[in-house]
Formats: C-alpha cells, sequence, structure tokens
C-alpha cells in the first residue's frame, strides 16, 4: 500500500470514528467524545510537530515507538498528569480498535498499544462534600426568583440522585415520574443504560412545584427539565453555565460553611452523596447500582474503600450489572491535524 493511501484511510477512519462510530455506539457524553476529538487531535499535533505530513504519514506512524514517545511528550512539553496520560492512551486505543475493525491489515497496531504501560498514578483519596456543606449550598439560592427556584432544583437533584451533571442536564419530564407509589427519576447513563433514582419527600415537593411554574400541565413530555431559550429552542443548559452558577453558591456558602470548598463542581455532590450512602449502611453493591458503575471496581477506588471492605463487598457480591466535527479529510490546507480533520 502507497504512504499517500495509509495516510488518506487513517484520515477517513478519524471522520468516520468522531462522527459517527464513536457517538452511535460508544458513548453519548459530550465530555467523552471532546475526549476523543482532543486525544486524536493532540496526537496528530504531535507527528506533526516531528515533521509527519499528510503526504509522510503512514500506518507506522501509529504503532508502539511514536506513541510512547507522545506519552512523554504529554509528560514533559505538556505537563499532562499521570491521570490524563493514561485517558489519552485509553483513547488513542478505541480510535485502534475501530481502525483494526475496519482494515484488519492495522490489526497489529491495536495490539501493540495494549503492551504499552500505564503510567502509575499516586492514589488520591476521592473527596465530597460534608452533610453541613450540602445544606449550606441547597440554602444559597434565592428561591424569591425564578432562577434561584431553578437553582435550587437543580442542586438538590444533583444531591439526591448522585447523577452526572450531563445526566441531569439531559432528564426530560417523561423521566420524572412524581405521583407514583415511590417517585422516581430514570436517569440515562454512560452508554444509554437506565438506572431508577428514588426521590425522597423533599425532591418530590420541590419538582412538583418547579414543574408546575416553569412547565405548566399541559406540557411537552419530551421537554427537557432544565433547558435554555438561546435562540429560541428548548436547547440544553451548558456545563460552563451550571457551573457558573454552582461557584456562585459556593461563594455565598463558604461564607456561612467553610466545609464548602470555593471551587465547588457538580461532581463533587456525586462523591457527597456516595460517602453519604456508605455512612448510612448501604453495601457497596447497591451503591454501584445507585451510581451506574459497570464495574464494582470502579466504586470501590471511587469511595477509597479498604481492604477489608472490598472482601466483604465482593463476598455481597458473590451471592447476588462531540458535536460532529466536518469531514474535512478531502480537504487538506496543508498541515497532518487538518488533513485528518482536527482543528481545535
Amino acid at each position: 500500500m502507497k504512504k499517500i493511501d495509509d495516510a488518506s484511510v487513517i484520515a477517513r477512519r478519524i471522520s468516520e470514528f468522531l462522527c459517527g462510530y464513536a457517538p452511535q455506539f460508544l458513548t453519548s457524553s459530550e465530555h467523552t467524545l471532546k475526549g476523543y476529538k482532543d486525544t486524536l487531535t493532540l496526537y496528530f499535533q504531535f507527528l506533526q510537530e516531528r515533521g509527519i505530513t499528510s503526504d509522510s504519514l503512514t500506518r507506522h506512524h501509529l504503532e508502539k515507538e511514536w506513541i510512547e514517545k507522545w506519552i512523554i511528550w504529554l509528560k514533559e512539553s505538556r505537563k499532562n498528569s499521570p491521570d490524563t496520560c493514561n485517558n489519552r492512551l485509553a483513547s488513542i486505543r478505541r480510535f485502534l480498535e475501530y481502525l483494526a475493525e475496519k482494515d484488519v491489515s492495522m490489526d497489529y497496531l491495536y495490539l501493540e498499544s495494549h503492551k504499552i504501560k500505564r503510567q502509575k498514578c499516586p492514589k488520591k483519596k476521592v473527596s465530597g462534600l460534608s452533610r453541613d456543606a450540602v445544606t449550606a449550598m441547597l440554602n444559597a439560592p434565592d428561591t424569591k426568583t425564578a432562577i434561584g427556584r431553578r437553582d435550587l432544583v437543580f442542586l438538590t437533584l444533583l444531591y439526591a440522585t448522585a447523577a452526572r451533571l450531563d445526566e441531569i442536564r439531559s432528564l426530560k419530564l417523561c423521566d420524572i415520574h412524581l405521583d407514583a407509589q415511590k417517585p422516581y427519576a430514570n436517569i440515562y447513563g454512560k452508554g444509554n443504560k437506565l438506572r431508577t433514582a428514588y426521590l425522597l419527600p423533599r425532591a418530590n415537593a420541590l419538582l412538583k412545584v418547579y414543574i408546575k411554574e416553569v412547565h405548566g400541565p399541559n406540557s411537552d413530555p419530551s421537554r427537557l427539565l432544565f433547558y435554555s431559550r438561546v435562540g429560541g429552542s428548548y436547547g440544553k443548559l451548558t456545563e460552563a453555565a451550571l457551573d457558573k452558577r454552582i461557584k456562585i453558591y459556593a461563594s455565598m456558602a463558604n461564607a456561612v460553611c467553610k466545609d464548602v470548598p470555593l471551587n465547588t463542581h457538580a461532581h463533587l455532590f456525586r462523591h457527597a452523596k456516595a460517602s453519604h450512602w456508605i455512612e448510612d449502611g448501604l453495601s457497596v453493591v447497591e451503591i454501584q447500582f445507585l451510581l451506574g458503575h459497570e464495574q464494582i471496581e470502579t466504586t470501590m477506588k471511587y469511595l477509597d474503600i479498604t481492604t477489608d471492605q472490598k472482601v466483604k463487598a465482593l463476598a455481597t457480591l458473590e451471592s447476588e450489572t462531540d458535536k460532529k466535527i466536518s469531514r474535512k479529510w478531502k480537504k487538506s490546507d496543508g498541515s497532518l491535524t487538518d488533513f485528518c480533520g482536527l482543528k481545535r
């Protein structure tokens, strides 16, 4: 196969992977899709800095030796942490797996990538919010305003369901069942997997008032629970906008309770709820289900569980589951990243 043929195939597969395969078969998370695109952009930026062009690019530039050099570049030139390097490596492997499925002659690239050692990461204790900190955050919104009432419901749901930020952003009216014998919300997590989050009386009451006020009695069930009217449509609130709101309340709450970090973000509510479930006596298996973790080891690491607790958890277990980018690979301006459709 000619070199230029390799380059064209790789560029086309990148476009297919990012625009079609990843969003359809791997994830619906905008954050994860952005991670795939950023990883490939960084990789081909690295190759470009080493003089690789669209004319000289071949499959050999995706081999183990080049990927290892790239990881060193991430660490030394970009000062990426070991965790970030491992995430980037996982994303490259995903792409190489897709490449191998499409062209068996490139299967060796995917197999080789699994021989690359992951970076050693120091164990970090996951921190969340204390119960007092959660209370202070929930007391911060001004319920005399419409935005304050919305934000109170949003923060309450973050904590009550231990859901990820995008899962809350994606909630629709049809996912909320407030008149059931045990009120609940359907949460669609990674891989569009469904789990049930039961709602306690406070969350249930707040949601009833919010939905009545904001949506009315005859709203479209497919409408988002929390929405933005920017552009005249009922679109998702952006993660940046919600993060900004959280930090405003964190600053207010910190003045009352020093347990509230000024850099509080949505995921801290998830950590907090999980740790509070542990304190309340729930088993690790139960928390695994409530958090939507596929592997119980993820829950154990997440909660910084002791060895004894791991043994008990496994014993219990034995006794019991981006926006599309434009297809630029045909229209290069000469740079390798543009040839591959990876301009930031």
